[in-house]
């Protein structure tokens, strides 16, 4: 029982900031303060913080004290390739993905523009929407170049689409180049997540890249202003 004390203190600590009870940014006691309330070593504490600070929940500053985290918006990586299904596994949250359209189509001029493809090239047109923790938090906006995918399914889109390509196809994914931009809501937003009253969206458009540098995706995300912060690690060249 002593021995998983720590536990306890983690697990409620976290119903406190998920509940709104500790709020983003508040200081938390300190590691004295803690020790005297839960009646325990300064050892589990720390062991309580830690586990606090690794799952994100709180930001230890040295000299300073520990901080709690806005944990209602997840980290979404903005140097990183990684597919939905992925980023909700590393979180541990429940996620879904809703197909609201699947089909083969002929590229508009824009569409020709974006893929570095002709009229003549068909193209796999996706529309899903991405579900966490029970809530609509992204439209995907999903084409890929069918000469590069030459079989795709709806059953494989409500899936993993990467799992599928890199698994099944054997495609080399490789890399990416992305633009990040703040729009204004539209009614197919409004229609496919669940908005509140949000009146602007975070877009990612990707244009992605196979090993042998061949276009053969290009998507648009449409992310809930409320859900996400955009995250990166830079160091500093000399």
């Amino acid at each position: 029982m002593y021995e998983n004390k720590y536990l306890s203190i983690y697990e409620e600590l976290v119903e406190k900031i998920q509940s709104g009870q500790l709020k983003p940014s508040t200081k938390l006691p300190s590691e004295n303060e803690l020790v005297k309330e839960y009646a325990t070593s300064r050892e589990t504490v720390r062991k309580a913080l830690t586990m606090l600070s690794q799952n994100g929940y709180i930001q230890k500053i040295r000299g300073k004290g520990s901080y709690v985290l806005d944990v209602s918006k997840y980290d979404f990586p903005i140097s990183g390739l990684v597919s939905f299904k992925e980023l909700a596994q590393k979180m541990g949250k429940p996620w879904g993905t809703i197909v609201n359209e699947f089909a083969l189509i002929s590229p508009d001029s824009q569409l020709q523009k974006q893929l570095n493809v002709t009229e003549k090239d068909p193209v796999w047109k996706v529309i899903r929407t991405r579900v966490m923790d029970g809530e609509k938090i992204i439209l995907d906006k999903d084409f890929f170049n069918k000469k590069y995918v030459p079989i795709l399914t709806k059953e494989i889109c409500e899936g993993s689409i990467y799992e599928y390509l890199e698994q099944d196809l054997g495609l080399k994914i490789s890399f990416a180049k992305k633009e990040f931009f703040v729009d204004e809501t539209t009614a197919e937003d409004r229609m496919f997540l669940d908005l509140q009253d949000d009146k602007h969206i975070v877009v990612v458009k990707n244009y992605v890249y196979l090993d042998n540098a061949n276009l053969f995706q290009y998507t648009e995300s449409r992310h809930r202003l409320d859900k996400f912060r955009f995250v990166d690690f830079a160091r500093r060249g000399h």
